[in-house]
């Protein structure tokens, strides 16, 4: 049937297309299409595996309006991968970086009530800057600076990001900091650095939380990448001891440098992963502080869900 076999190539084709550019979403409507299997099948299909996700949450996904974020939803996809005879990493790999911004600042040591707490303020505080679940931008590049004070308090960072849009008209990016205990988020300041404008800014003084948004000058297309800068000042604490990166999906680049005062150098540092705040850390390796440049640094090539970060010991 010749209707049919040009049917299938078109659905071949598109999803060629959306599992090379995305977004996640798009991409996995396609293979289902594809595949030409129901979502009730889909379903059973996952439950074989032993994940189960509930039909609706399917339909969700595939229409944008919801993103697998926790372990098991991502368990689901790596099962669908197999399923809809996709490549490895080829779904997980479109999860990059962005539906909802993931704190700057996760404390493996807090209480799950303080993580609890600390959540509730912040989708109190993405609600009043009416940011939407999905932010519309994949990041393909994140480089981040800390910079350690005299005090040898969090000073401030300065945060670059290498975007793609998802889809068309979007035009800023919003920004989660989170200092150290007993910081005051209402003395930080917040600085665009380069190809954006600082826009509302938003804090939370109980879970030391600073939400701000960035603008872009243009409105992105669905394919546009963007490149921005930005920084937040803080100061406002006492001695840090660690700097975590929390991800909810897995993305592109990430790079961390610590950076210390000439007066103030630690003794060791060493970088660490977690699965999750509560979690217990793995992955220790320790890095050489350099005495010219005062800085240590951690590159992942391709972040995966979790949390990466450096601490570092005082005398």
């Amino acid at each position: 049937m010749p209707h049919a076999t040009q049917q299938a190539d078109i659905a071949t084709v598109e999803l060629d297309t959306a599992l090379r550019g995305g977004p996640f979403h798009v991409a996995l409507r396609a293979a289902i299409a594809a595949r030409g299997l129901p979502l009730q099948r889909v379903q059973h299909h996952l439950s074989r595996h032993g994940v189960r996700v509930g039909v609706t949450s399917l339909s969700y996904w595939q229409q944008g309006a919801r993103r697998p974020q926790r372990p098991e939803s991502l368990r689901a996809v790596r099962a669908l991968e197999e399923i809809l005879r996709l490549p490895d990493e080829s779904l997980i790999r479109l999860l990059a970086e962005t539906a909802e911004p993931a704190l700057a600042r996760p404390s493996g040591g807090r209480s799950y009530r303080s993580l609890v707490e600390t959540s509730d303020a912040l989708r109190r505080l993405l609600t009043e800057l009416d940011a939407p679940p999905d932010s519309g931008l994949q990041t393909l590049g994140h480089h981040e600076r800390i910079r350690l004070g005299a005090r040898r308090e969090l000073a401030g960072r300065e945060s670059q990001h290498i975007v793609r849009a998802h889809r068309d008209g979007v035009d800023r990016f919003v920004a989660v900091h989170q200092g150290d205990t007993e910081c005051a988020p209402e003395s930080m300041s917040v600085h665009a650095l380069e190809n954006c404008r600082a826009g509302r800014v938003r804090r939370d003084h109980g879970t030391g939380l600073l939400v701000a948004e960035f603008l872009f000058d243009t409105r992105l297309r669905a394919g546009d990448t963007f490149l921005f800068r930005y920084g937040v000042e803080d100061g406002t604490a006492g001695v840090s001891r660690e700097y975590p990166r929390a991800f909810d999906s897995a993305g592109g680049q990430y790079a961390l440098q610590v950076r210390f005062d000439a007066g103030a150098l630690p003794v060791r540092c060493h970088r660490f992963t977690q699965q999750s705040a509560a979690a217990p850390r793995g992955g220790r390796q320790e890095l050489a502080v350099s005495p010219r440049h005062r800085s240590v640094h951690l590159v992942e090539p391709r972040v995966r869900p979790g949390i990466v970060g450096i601490a570092w010991d005082w005398e």
